[in-house]
């Protein structure tokens, strides 16, 4: 994280991967300190912090999963009948396409849950479109396999959104050496870790089961955040030698480094039958369009070569 004390909307936006209406919203419901200079609004970094830090401590016990903007609020518990087109995931890009389908009529909302907990809720109808990077060990594929284990018989339509890279936080210098799946076997080696169902976590369980380790022995497994920003400033803090992330988050926190391992194909998920509905294909024609594809060409971390593409019809 920046060490300067005077961070923008637009800063704490990208440092907590919401958009400028969640960090809005976070003020309005108190939920984090600012202050003023004349009519802007600024942040200092202890600020931040000490809402990362609640934010951290609540997730361990955390409530139904709901969009930080809190005028549009998910809860995805049993029978949802709200109206609303609900797009679940946790990447800034779904923030922009979820205040651009609004921009174009579609009552657009949010669910920051994660890949496995998103086809789920997807297979359920509980929400419009599911986004997934889930890596399948035995295929060496995304998606495809978690999408026809999950969603039995239902004919998906998986789109791609974009490339990351996932990796390892690790400290300045990476003084502990981590390079290797195998490094986290060792016994100096302290982990913090993804919710199970995160994307990351699953990448790392099925590297563990291929090196044939238990998450069970390997210190701090169990210590669990929802938030690839609280994994990453843990391991600046000192308090975890490691984490499973994306590369984009490392470049926004002081005191990490980042250890590429596996590139990644981030996908959107939705039923073939849906194809045809007003959201859905809106969803897809701002998807493939130009100026979508421009909001995100000075933002690193992101590779847009098939953002829009068809990747795969179960």
């Amino acid at each position: 994280m920046s060490t300067k004390d005077a961070l923008t909307v637009e800063d704490v936006a990208a440092l907590l991967n919401v958009s400028k209406s969640g960090v809005y919203a976070l003020i309005k419901d108190q939920r984090i300190g600012f202050y003023k200079v004349g009519r802007k609004i600024r942040f200092t970094e202890a600020q931040v912090r000490d809402y990362m830090g609640r934010s951290e401590h609540k997730a361990r016990d955390p409530e139904p999963a709901v969009a930080l903007d809190a005028r549009r609020r998910v809860d995805l518990g049993a029978n949802r009948q709200d109206s609303g087109f609900v797009i679940c995931g946790q990447d800034l890009i779904l923030d922009i396409l979820s205040n651009t389908l609004r921009l174009h009529g579609i009552a657009a909302l949010r669910a920051y849950i994660g890949s496995y907990d998103a086809l789920v809720s997807l297979y359920h109808d509980r929400v419009g479109a599911a986004t997934a990077h889930l890596w399948d060990a035995a295929t060496d594929d995304y998606n495809l396999p978690h999408v026809r284990a999950l969603l039995p018989g239902i004919r998906c339509t998986i789109v791609n959104i974009t490339y990351r890279t996932q990796g390892f936080y690790v400290a300045r210098g990476n003084p502990r050496g981590i390079v290797a799946w195998r490094d986290l076997g060792r016994d100096d080696i302290r982990l913090i870790n993804r919710e199970k169902g995160a994307g990351s976590r699953v990448l790392l369980d099925e590297n563990l089961k291929l090196l044939g380790l238990y998450g069970s022995a390997i210190p701090g497994y169990d210590n669990e955040n929802q938030s690839h920003l609280a994994l990453a400033s843990a391991v600046g803090r000192g308090d975890a030698d490691v984490a499973v992330g994306t590369e984009k988050i490392a470049r926004q926190v002081d005191n990490v480094d980042f250890v590429p391992m596996k590139r990644e194909r981030y996908d959107l998920v939705v039923k073939t039958e849906h194809l045809e509905r007003p959201e859905v294909r809106t969803l897809l024609e701002i998807l493939r369009s130009e100026k979508f594809r421009n909001e995100f060409q000075t933002i690193g971390g992101y590779d847009l070569s098939d953002i829009g593409r068809v990747m795969h019809e179960t």
